[in-house]
This record gives structure tokens, C-alpha cells and sequence, in this order.
């Protein structure tokens, strides 16, 4: 089904720059969002929206940030090689 299907590091880096893109937006986007109905809830406009914001966006880069670091323990062998072996076992 796909190209990529015979070479797993180029699914598993496509899958990385996806996570790491995903984490940016979606945190900038939920503190945007917790902002905007808090401003709208009290009254506020624009304080709320304003610092909710940079907390996503400062979320954002943290997740960002993790991420990079745990790809880069991964490739240098230091962590876990999945996350299935983090996982407590039944």
C-alpha cells in the first residue's frame, strides 16, 4: 500500500516530524481555546485568551523539546528502543 513499506526508519521518521508537529499545534490551540471560553465566561477579552496562548505555545515547545530529547536517547541507544517496554506488565 505504501513506498515506504520495506524501510522502517523512513516510516519512523515521518512518524516523528508528524508527533512533533501535532504537539506544536494542538497545545497552542487548547490554550487558545481555554483562553478564549474563559474570557467569554467572565468577561475578560483579550487577557485570558492572551496568556492561555503563550502557555500553549510554551507547552507546545516543551512537548517539543521532550520529544527531541527521547528520539535522540533512542538513537543513541540510552532508552528504551519502544514504548511497549515502558509499559507495567499484567
Amino acid at each position: 500500500m505504501f513506498a515506504f513499506k520495506g524501510n522502517k526508519e523512513a516510516l519512523d521518521l515521518l512518524g516523528n516530524a508528524a508527533t512533533i508537529g501535532i504537539h506544536l499545534v494542538c497545545s497552542t490551540f487548547v490554550g487558545m481555546a481555554m483562553g478564549w471560553y474563559l474570557d467569554k465566561w467572565l468577561g475578560t477579552k483579550p487577557w485570558f485568551l492572551l496568556i492561555f496562548l503563550l502557555f500553549g505555545i510554551v507547552a507546545g515547545f516543551k512537548n517539543v523539546y521532550d520529544e527531541v530529547q527521547r528520539i535522540l536517547k533512542k538513537d543513541q541507544g540510552i532508552g528504551p528502543k519502544n514504548d511497549d517496554e515502558n509499559k507495567p506488565k499484567d
